[in-house]
């Protein structure tokens, strides 16, 4: 599986930037205590940070926020996902335990302040893609709705669109099934280069160390 940058993202004029994640041989189980514990610590002590600071003021939301409005989407309308999460937190909705993968995504999807998607390699054809999302495209989101893509930013193979800071699609969600996924951490866009590897790379050395397996990982962004 190839995973590029499509031209109307390498020409776009906002600096972006993606760390992909690729997994083998993971196990995929209910969370071990040490994980739930720490997500659970996050949210009570963000959510006390919530009182005191907008939702909107934090600076990864704020750059997400921003980089949604110059693709052409309402960011109060098409929320990225990470500020979702902290919307839930700051009405003390907090997320619940659902198994390893999903809630290391979350924990550290709230630590970096950036949507992070995880797919089923084996659920995915062909060659993907990052790019902008056609007119028509639509997909089936873990929202529960069929989310409408033009002008959002997504992640697609040959079936189409999957994956976005959006919202993730039902497709190629990652179970206690999954041997084989890959990870997007839709970086942001004011992250300095040098903390982008390191960012991701410890993302991948905790999720080996829950998972098991052999990963690798790349950068892949349009700043030449």
């Amino acid at each position: 599986m190839n995973i590029s940058l499509h031209s109307d993202i390498l020409n776009h004029p906002i600096p972006l930037s993606f760390g992909v994640i690729y997994y083998e041989n993971i196990v995929v189980a209910d969370s071990p205590q040490m994980l739930k514990g720490r997500l659970r610590l996050f949210q009570e002590s963000l959510f006390f940070d919530l009182q005191e600071k907008p939702v909107t003021e934090f600076e990864g939301i704020k750059e997400w926020r921003s980089l949604f409005k110059s693709l052409g989407k309402d960011p109060n309308r098409y929320r990225p996902s990470v500020e979702s999460l902290f919307r839930r937190i700051k009405k003390q909705h907090y997320m619940e335990s659902q198994h390893s993968a999903v809630d290391l995504n979350n924990f550290f999807s709230l630590q970096y302040q950036s949507p992070i998607g995880l797919y089923d390699q084996k659920s995915i054809q062909g060659n993907v893609s990052i790019r902008l999302g056609a007119d028509a495209e639509t997909y089936e989101g873990l929202n529960g709705r069929m989310n409408g893509l033009h002008h959002l930013l997504v992640t697609a193979d040959e079936l189409g669109p999957f994956g976005s800071p959006f919202v993730d699609s039902v497709r190629t969600a990652v179970t206690t099934n999954t041997t084989h996924a890959f990870q997007m951490i839709y970086l942001r866009p004011g992250l300095p280069k040098d903390e982008q590897s390191k960012l991701t790379e410890s993302l991948m050395n905790m999720f080996l160390q829950i998972h098991g397996g052999t990963g690798t990982f790349e950068i892949l962004t349009n700043q030449y």
